[in-house]
């Protein structure tokens, strides 16, 4: 099967560069209990390549198939591996992989995790589908879970002069009375994004919701246009 394939290529790649005093680290930086090998970022990226080199895919179905089994695996480094891959596979960033997107989204219930999801994945998607997309984000805007509402913030992050300035704005305004860190850093970072962009818009937008955004928001919403 070709998923176990290359989940037994990731694992032995990564036990040989395998640092248990890394791991130890990274788990206190991030705060869990969920195994590490201790390898870092330039790995998982040598071996994303290669895995891409040496398994290469022909439709949909293996890719939901691979970057599932992937996450599955049980260390951390490898469920980010699984993100990259997702990534990587470009031609399969497809509604076709949502489900795929919202249950690693559901499960990784961590910054590290949602973000590069949010914005590599789902915000892609977004781009490319916005109407079939905009039905899917604005029931995750009101979800229980904070990470798929923080998700269907931050999938706005990278649109740039591509952005739906009214979308983006509703949604703020939509967890504006959050007391989350989470959240209220979502909002400040997207709007901080787009001020780069559109640096009177955001501006204004933030002058005329003041009371509702969260000091946190507004700070970072501003940080651009302060600088001018």
């Amino acid at each position: 099967m070709l998923s176990e394939e290359i989940a037994n290529h990731i694992r032995k790649k990564l036990s040989k560069h395998a640092n248990p005093q890394d791991a130890a680290h990274m788990q206190r930086y991030l705060k869990t209990s969920m195994d590490f090998y201790g390898v870092k970022s330039p790995i998982h990226n040598e071996i994303v390549a290669e895995v891409k080199k040496l398994f290469p895919i022909t439709n949909q179905e293996e890719y939901n198939l691979i970057i599932t089994h992937i996450w599955d695996l049980s260390h951390r480094e490898e469920k980010y591996i699984s993100i990259k891959l997702a990534r990587k596979w470009k031609q399969f960033i497809t509604l076709d992989a949502i489900s795929v997107y919202e249950k690693m989204i559901r499960e990784g219930q961590w910054w590290d995790f949602i973000d590069p999801i949010s914005q590599g994945l789902v915000g892609i998607l977004l781009m490319n589908n916005r109407k079939e997309m905009n039905e899917i984000l604005d029931k995750w805007i009101t979800d229980e879970n904070l990470w798929i509402r923080r998700s269907a913030i931050l999938a706005h992050l990278k649109h740039k002069e591509n952005m739906d300035q009214e979308k983006l704005f509703s949604y703020c305004i939509q967890c504006a009375h959050e007391k989350e860190f989470f959240i209220q850093k979502a909002i400040g970072w997207v709007l901080r994004e787009y001020s780069k962009t559109q640096p009177e818009g955001v501006s204004n937008f933030i002058e005329e919701n003041n009371e509702l955004l969260s000091n946190l928001s507004i700070r970072e919403g501003m940080k651009h246009i302060n600088r001018d």
